[in-house]
């Protein structure tokens, strides 16, 4: 019995501490211009890792480690100018390149945040395709 719950203890230690690494690709870059910056986001839409890397030709990927399983939200967007801000015309539409986590796309505006949320309860990789 003993050896038991030891067991049980070392199994549920190692799940509670396990660190988790997110691989992101992101997919339809229409420019190697400018960089792609990300955010990642906990379920109470706390930003955790905020990130940038040149765009790609077509793709750029991310590696986001030592993260704790849990429900996160990303967003991006193709910072194409550098000028560390997303360009939008007169009506606050995006003018640059973005994109969600689950590839969900809002239709007035940013989808609500608890469509962003995915689940990692061990090492994931993302596909997202950038909208335009």
């Amino acid at each position: 019995m003993r050896n038991l719950l030891i067991i049980n203890f070392l199994i549920f230690s190692s799940a509670a501490f396990s660190q988790c690494i997110l691989n992101i690709e992101i997919t339809g870059i229409r420019s190697s211009q400018g960089n792609i910056m990300l955010q990642l986001m906990d379920e109470n839409e706390k930003i955790i890792s905020q990130e940038m890397k040149p765009a790609g030709v077509k793709t750029c990927s991310f590696s986001i480690k030592d993260l704790k399983p849990g429900k996160y939200a990303l967003r991006y967007y193709h910072d194409e100018n550098s000028n560390m801000k997303m360009e939008t015309n007169l009506f606050g539409k995006p003018l640059e390149g973005y994109g969600f986590s689950n590839n969900v796309i809002g239709k007035f505006g940013p989808p609500s945040f608890d469509k962003w949320l995915f689940e990692i309860r061990e090492d994931k990789r993302l596909l997202l395709k950038i909208t335009y």
